[in-house]
């Protein structure tokens, strides 16, 4: 696991995560900076994107820069991993790029509601699997955490509040209700549909980018395996 010191703007690689660390979570925009783009740097750097080094903690974990995209072993690790460091996490910073400093996040047709961050197919697991999450205006303004927001974002992403205050485990819903959640959601590589799914129905399963749709069914083929209960429950 790489994670950023954001002290120094340097990676530093974990054999397991330190007892505490950050998660940033966030819709990708153009010219992201990645993992090769951080490790030219030299320590101190100041050219780091400032949503990198916003994080309060001395460690993040950051999807766009934490993942060496060009070797697919620690790739396939990584994704597959991704729940449970989303899980571990002291805090998730959900980023919303496109909201507002003093926007009203329940109002009808707020900015908050209509939010890129709630589209996407990855945002799904940031938004379940953290413990601690607190969302963040674009100019870095803190508008709540996720048990402030439970009953706004149960409206939005109609995931059951019980699940968004863990008040239920994820096992207890059924594969119907919970691949309901992610109807509507987007990625942007065809394969992502299904490996953004992983840790909500706790699959591990190779990652082959290059698959296309055979991705999603092997995704289908495994939670039958796994959970064939829950495949018939409504």
């Amino acid at each position: 696991m790489w994670l950023i010191d954001t002290e120094h703007h340097s990676l530093r690689k974990f054999d397991k995560p330190p007892s505490r660390y950050a998660i940033l979570s966030h819709v990708w925009q153009s010219e992201e900076q990645d993992f090769q783009f951080v490790v030219s740097r030299s320590r101190g750097d100041r050219s780091i994107a400032s949503k990198i080094t916003e994080c309060c903690l001395e460690w993040v974990w950051i999807d766009t820069c934490c993942i060496d995209k060009t070797n697919s072993v620690e790739l396939s690790e990584a994704i597959n991993s991704m729940y449970k460091w989303y899980s571990g996490a002291d805090i998730c910073f959900a980023y919303l790029f496109d909201v507002p400093a003093r926007a009203n996040p329940a109002a009808a047709g707020s900015k908050f509601r209509l939010s890129v961050w709630f589209t996407r197919g990855w945002t799904l697991q940031e938004l379940i699997a953290p413990k601690n999450l607190v969302f963040f205006s674009s100019n870095w303004t803190m508008l709540g955490t996720k048990e402030f927001f439970a009953t706004l974002l149960q409206e939005i992403t109609l995931i059951d509040i019980k699940v968004l205050r863990f008040h239920a485990p994820l096992s207890s819903i059924s594969v119907a209700k919970r691949m309901s959640w992610a109807s509507s959601r987007v990625t942007t590589r065809v394969e992502d549909a299904a490996y953004c799914l992983m840790g909500i129905f706790d699959i591990n399963t190779p990652t082959i980018y290059g698959e296309g749709p055979r991705a999603f069914r092997r995704l289908q083929e495994e939670i039958t395996k796994t959970s064939p209960r829950l495949c018939s429950s409504g």
